[in-house]
Parts: C-alpha cells; structure tokens; sequence
C-alpha cells in the first residue's frame, strides 16, 4: 500500500518531551487496557540517565513513542505503542529499530521487554527482531489478570544480529505495506 511507504517516509523519530505526554496519553489509553498514567510518564522523563523514551511524528502528530530502561549490559522496553490508524504501516519496526540503536549506544548486549500473550501481532514483530520467550509472568496485566510473556533478544551488538537489522531495514524500505 503505498499510503503505508508514503506515512514511513514522513515520519520522524525524536526525544518525548513532557509536552509529548497529553498525545501519548491519547494513544496509550486507546493501545493499552491499562495505560499508564501521565504522572508515570513524567517521573519515567525526570529520569535523565538510565532511561530514553523516543516519539514517531508525523508532521507533529504524536503517532507511536517508545521507552526504555537501561541496566548495566541490558536494556528493556518499558513501553511502545503505535496509534491504531498507524498500525502496519512500519512505524512499531522503526520503533524498534531505533529502540536496539540506542540500546547498543548505551552499551547494552541484551534487549527484554513483555508482551501480553493475547498480543500475537506484537510478538510476530519481536520475533522478527529476533526475541523469544524465556519465562511467563503470571497475572502481569493486573485489570485483565492475563499473563505476560517475558521475551529476550541477545547479543544484539553482534553482527549476526547488524545483519538481522540490516534484513528488517531492507524490507522495511523496500516494501509498500509491512506486515507485522
């Protein structure tokens, strides 16, 4: 669909700022069964080290923000989200490709995240990036009580995995539609 190439091309990938918060709520309380809070936004933006939280515009339309959190050889995405009119359009896999750069920028070797296991669509897109579930937490989704996969990506300062990025920035370039 060239609509999908067309919104890619114009999308750009910047710093969350705390007047980022009001449209990343917007989308949150419309992705997420339980969104955060924009009070936990703000904290999770005070924190200057050790955290990095990223949004997709469109012109200046907020569509999709991502977050993490860094630890001494690992990173972990807090947080991603794309606005569901965005969906399939390649903005979660430019969000995740900038996700894996910045981690490998603060010296990360290792990527985890969770996903709700009702979510298949997302762990088809993390496993492209070469995650894989490593253990379940049980009851993680307090409101709903659905468990959470816990999925990890190694070595991704490796070159095996430079070529896998290398692969998903290929496709994603190349096609008009990207499904995840």
């Amino acid at each position: 669909m060239a609509e999908a190439a067309a919104t890619r091309a114009a999308v750009t990938i910047g710093a969350m700022h705390r007047r980022d918060v009001k449209a990343v709520l917007e989308i949150e309380k419309r992705v997420f069964p339980e969104p955060w809070s924009s009070s936990v936004f703000a904290s999770e933006l005070a924190l200057r080290h050790g955290r990095s939280y990223r949004a997709a515009r469109l012109g200046r339309r907020i569509v999709g923000y991502r977050g993490l959190m860094f630890t001494p050889e690992e990173a972990h995405i807090t947080t991603i989200a794309v606005a569901p009119e965005y969906h399939r359009r390649g903005i979660a896999t430019m969000l995740l490709l900038d996700a894996v750069a910045t981690s490998i920028e603060n010296g990360a070797f290792t990527l985890s995240l969770e996903v709700a296991f009702s979510n298949s669509g997302a762990q088809a897109l993390y496993r492209r990036f070469g995650f894989a579930p490593v253990g379940v937490r049980k009851g993680y989704y307090q409101l709903t009580g659905e468990d959470a996969y816990v999925m990890f990506a190694y070595d991704i300062a490796s070159e095996d995995y430079a070529r896998r990025l290398a692969g998903i920035e290929a496709e994603l370039s190349s096609r008009p539609e990207v499904r995840r």
